[in-house]
């Protein structure tokens, strides 16, 4: 599983190697609520197959027509752009008949002469898991890439769009754990460059999922040689605490927007309780996440990655619209116990089956 750009560019140049002819397709702007964000791409080919999208489905079938009729590819009047443009949703009349929700409405970008040089080049980018900014000139089709400097996603004007392809958030694994190989693709589906560390060789020796860059050294180097910052979360999942603690006494000083570890409720306050013995203040302490991931009574390791990938897209969206990422957390839903636990862990230190003492025989 990888991000949006990562497999549209994938498929075109498989098409494009087999003979295929085929179209990216990108979302310039949105009116109104839109499941695809500007910037979102989707390959068609001339078969009508298609990779990826530019919204919920309400338009893509106009699109599969229009690139499977073949006018897309005929050479443009003199003077006429390359880059071809459409806009859906522009009155009542064209939403009823897209499906689109009432004052909706999108604009699109169609390469139908796509630089397959330039693709190749942004795809081995992508996957060293490097930011790199493509511009694309709607007049004459060229797209140039070069380094990304600006955080900023997408941008468009009347000549062009500017848009940065490739991870835009870094996760730090702490723990090469059956939680960090499910996490791991689902993470880089959101657009995450994915990095694990674990001093553990029972545990790295055995790692053969691709994708994550390994870290070599103790969680706390690890950490303050990662320059995390606002687009950075740190998630530990070793279960052991001389690691855990390690990464997060480090972790909770850095502008990171996310830090969480794995552990129950019980196992949290103590955990918090001892980092408060590293020099760390109460409002440092109190931006840790634990339990870590939303509480959706979350048990084997597949659902407790997918409650950690949920919560990281919560904080994400709530830090871009201003709210407070922490509010939603303490809104605890009503089927949750009544202390607020969570069974993010079932083998939490608490939990675990205790041996029972014997008495010496007198006999």
């Amino acid at each position: 599983m990888h991000s949006n750009e990562h497999e549209v560019l994938q498929q075109a140049l498989s098409w494009h190697a087999a003979g295929q002819r085929c179209v990216l397709v990108t979302v310039l702007s949105t009116f109104g609520a839109s499941p695809r964000p500007p910037g979102a791409m989707a390959v068609i080919s001339e078969q009508g197959l298609i990779t990826g999208s530019v919204s919920g489905g309400c338009v893509e079938d106009d699109l599969v027509h229009e690139v499977m009729s073949g006018a897309l590819w005929g050479e443009p009047p003199a003077g006429a752009p390359r880059v071809l443009m459409r806009v859906y949703g522009c009155d009542a009349a064209e939403r009823e008949r897209y499906r689109l929700p009432c004052g909706n409405a999108l604009r699109l970008a169609i390469e139908p002469f796509w630089d397959v040089a330039q693709a190749e080049l942004a795809l081995v980018a992508i996957r060293a898991q490097q930011l790199v900014c493509k511009r694309l000139d709607y007049a004459s089709g060229r797209a140039t890439l070069t380094p990304a400097q600006d955080v900023r996603d997408f941008s468009d004007d009347e000549l062009g769009f500017t848009a940065v392809l490739g991870p835009r958030h870094r996760l730090l694994l702490i723990g090469a754990t059956e939680v960090s190989r499910y996490l791991l693709p689902i993470a880089q589906s959101l657009g995450y460059a994915v990095s694990i560390c674990d001093p553990r060789t029972e545990y790295t020796g055995a790692w053969q999922e691709p994708g994550a860059t390994q870290l070599a050294g103790m969680p706390d180097d690890v950490v303050m040689g990662f320059g995390c910052d606002e687009r950075t979360a740190v998630v530990t999942v070793t279960h052991d605490p001389k690691l855990d603690d390690l990464a997060l006494m480090e972790a909770l000083r850095t502008p990171a927007f996310y830090v969480g570890a794995l552990g129950s409720s019980i196992t949290t306050a103590r955990r918090k309780d001892r980092l408060r013995q590293f020099d760390l203040n109460a409002e440092q302490v109190s931006l840790l996440r634990g339990p870590v991931g939303l509480p959706i009574g979350s048990r084997s390791p597949a659902e407790i990655a997918v409650s950690i990938a949920a919560e990281l897209i919560q904080v994400r969206r709530l830090l871009e619209t201003g709210e407070d990422p922490f509010e939603a957390r303490r809104a605890q839903p009503d089927w949750m116990p009544a202390s607020g636990s969570q069974a993010a862990c079932a083998l939490s230190d608490e939990s675990r089956p205790q041996p029972v003492p014997t008495t010496p025989s007198t006999a």
